[in-house]
């Protein structure tokens, strides 16, 4: 056989191995996507954890910004936003590559966060100026910036994406922000000290909590008046340990979760009766609260015992602590 003829051969045959080679091969990081992780933000670490799902060991601690608080998925799941305070930014972290890729500046002391339905514009509080920042992400440019009350935290984005919530700490206020104008449409005095949000899907409800009035407000989200009120009074807890901070909520609307800081539990509400079904022994000041995309597990934060505790929501049992960084804030699931 030529040269010329047996060239051309060796070359279907290299490239036949090739492909073989690269099909063969397991998928990197570089295209992962619902990875399983678990992300855990640690304010006195400076980063952020990564858990494997399933082991629940650490896969990484990925450097942040200082103290790290609030934090998102974008709406393709392959972004991390963390709010890192101290460093007046929120840090991009890319997922498959579990590194910071670029940060957004948002302001001064900025605690937690929403994003735009359309995930183009961040909506950051910032506590030390009483402000919210209304941030392009991709511009990293400051678009508007909304006067509210002292030291604003809860920032959430209605189901329909009209109206802004954001609570302001200080003057136990609730302010309601048209996203069209950026201007506040009404200013509801709410519990002792409001912290952060939850919505029914239908955005006929919100619910804040209260951490010194150990209580939750539900709101009428279309009146933007108030409609009642749910009490915390787990047994053996003065009245001023029970803190109510985080909140999760199904997405049927059917059941609220609502962690009580000091008192070392989480609460299960009826959100329908808004009769409180449960009370959850888990860490120390249970803080944050998240559920897993199929909402089997619940994830409560616990900021003093420095640890997530892992609860199956069908039987309200904690199936395991797990430990993590100093003083964690928030947990994300990329499931």
């Amino acid at each position: 056989m030529s040269h010329e003829q047996s060239a051309p051969s060796l070359k279907r045959i290299a490239g036949a191995l090739a492909t073989g080679l690269l099909l063969s091969l397991p998928l990197g990081p570089a295209v992962a996507k619902d990875t399983g992780y678990i992300f855990v933000s640690s304010e006195n670490d400076n980063a952020v954890t990564v858990l494997d799902g399933k082991t629940h060991a650490v896969v990484k601690t990925i450097a942040t910004g200082e103290r790290p608080r609030d934090m998102k998925l974008n709406a393709a799941r392959d972004k991390l936003y963390v709010i890192a305070s101290n460093s007046e930014r929120v840090d991009i972290i890319d997922i498959a590559k579990l590194a910071v890729e670029r940060s957004v500046d948002v302001g001064e002391d900025p605690e937690m966060f929403d994003l735009s339905k359309d995930g183009s514009r961040f909506y950051v509080s910032n506590e030390e100026d009483a402000k919210v920042s209304v941030i392009d992400i991709a511009a990293n440019k400051v678009l508007a910036e909304i006067e509210v009350g002292e030291e604003p935290e809860g920032v959430m984005i209605s189901p329909d994406g009209k109206k802004l919530y954001v609570t302001s700490e200080v003057a136990n206020m609730v302010h309601v922000i048209d996203t069209a104008t950026n201007e506040v449409k009404a200013n509801i005095v709410v519990g002792n000290r409001p912290r952060r949000f939850a919505a029914t899907p239908d955005g006929s409800e919100v619910w804040v909590t209260n951490e010194l009035g150990g209580s939750v407000t539900v709101l009428d989200g279309v009146k933007d008046e108030i409609k009642g009120t749910v009490s915390f009074t787990p047994k053996g807890f003065r009245a001023d340990d029970v803190t109510p901070v985080g909140i999760t909520m199904t997405r049927d609307g059917k059941t609220a979760y609502v962690t009580l800081g000091r008192a070392n539990h989480f609460a299960v509400v009826d959100v329908a009766s808004r009769a409180v079904k449960d009370y959850v022994l888990v860490g120390q000041r249970a803080w944050g609260a998240t559920l897993n995309r199929d909402e089997s597990l619940l994830f409560v934060v616990n900021g003093l015992s420095d640890d997530v505790s892992i609860i199956d929501t069908k039987s309200s049992k904690v199936i395991k602590s797990v430990p993590v960084g100093r003083v964690p804030h928030t947990a994300v699931i990329d499931d």
